[in-house]
């Protein structure tokens, strides 16, 4: 953890996005770290926690961490939430809250409101286009022999 919060600072004092820094761990050794690029790679998903899952992904040529640990500056939120189900990172373990992100301008309580609502109810519009042109691909993966799940 103490390596995540290092992380945190130095991407924040180097101005490449919020205090929010994170590694992930494998029987005890760090093999991925990120700290939050959002500015200066003006990419929205650079999340700490999204960089180094990536990073350790990279490292540990898969894209599945089932035996790791990701060490976080602070409460992931939603979307970096769904990176870690998608890794398949077994634990989480977090310094400050959510709540604690909250009283510095980090509010994820209006993007976790938006997922919980019907689509026609957000605030984006979503609208469905071409499914019966995308659909047999489906059909195709589904009957694929040689496909690797995730």
């Amino acid at each position: 953890m103490q390596r995540a919060i290092e992380l945190a600072e130095n991407g924040m004092k180097e101005g490449y996005g919020g205090p929010f820094g994170a590694v992930v761990v494998k029987d005890g050794k760090i093999i991925g770290e990120g700290y939050n690029s959002v500015i200066h790679s003006k990419d929205p998903t650079a999340h700490a926690e999204v960089l180094a899952i990536r990073d350790a992904c990279k490292n540990l040529e898969t894209f599945e961490l089932k035996d790791c640990i990701i060490y976080t500056s602070c409460e992931p939120c939603p979307m970096c939430l769904g990176a870690i189900y998608w890794a398949r990172l077994k634990k989480v373990v977090y310094a400050c809250k959510k709540e604690d992100a909250a009283q510095i301008s980090f509010d994820d309580d209006d993007f976790y409101g938006e997922m919980a609502k019907d689509m026609k109810h957000r605030r984006i519009d979503f609208e469905e286009l071409m499914r019966g042109k995308a659909l047999p691909l489906f059909k195709i993966w589904r009957e694929k022999t040689d496909k690797t799940n995730y």
